[in-house]
C-alpha cells in the first residue's frame, strides 16, 4: 500500500507519500532525521494496529458477511482520510496544501484502497482451518 501511495506521488507530483511518512511534527522527532524505511515502519505500525482492531471487532461482533466487512472497514479507515488536514497543517517538511483537491483525492484513494484490502486479507477463525 505504501508503494501505491508512492506511485501516486510520483505520477502526480503531489507529496502525499512524504505526508504519509511524515513524523516531524511529533515532539521529540522534530530534530530527528529518520530514513525513509524507518518512517515507513512507523506508518506500518499504525496500519497493523488498524488491521488488528478490524480483526478484533469483526470477531467480537461476528461480522461474517463480506459486504458488511467492507462497510465496516471503510468506516474504521475513514478517520485516516480526515488526518490529511491536520497532518498537512502541522508538517514542517514540504507537503501538499491543506486545500489541494488533487492531493486530498489521491490521499483518500490510497486510504480507501487500504480499507478495501482489509476484508480481502481477513480470514475468520472458521475459514482458516
Amino acid at each position: 500500500m505504501g508503494l501505491f501511495i508512492k506511485v501516486l506521488e510520483a505520477l502526480s507530483g503531489k507529496k502525499i507519500y512524504v505526508l504519509l511518512l511524515n513524523v516531524d511534527f511529533i515532539p521529540g522527532f522534530k530534530e530527528s532525521s529518520f530514513s525513509e524505511l524507518t518512517e515507513f515502519c512507523f506508518h506500518l505500525i499504525v496500519a497493523i494496529q488498524i488491521g488488528i482492531l478490524f480483526a478484533y471487532l469483526v470477531e467480537r461482533f461476528q461480522i461474517v458477511e463480506k459486504k458488511k466487512q467492507y462497510f465496516f472497514a471503510i468506516i474504521l479507515t475513514f478517520p485516516t482520510v480526515l488526518l490529511y488536514f491536520p497532518l498537512t497543517i502541522l508538517a514542517i517538511k514540504e507537503t501538499p496544501d491543506p486545500s489541494d483537491p488533487m492531493a486530498i483525492s489521491l490521499w483518500s484513494i490510497g486510504h480507501l484502497a487500504f480499507a478495501i484490502l482489509l476484508p480481502i486479507f481477513y480470514k475468520t477463525k472458521k475459514q482458516k482451518g
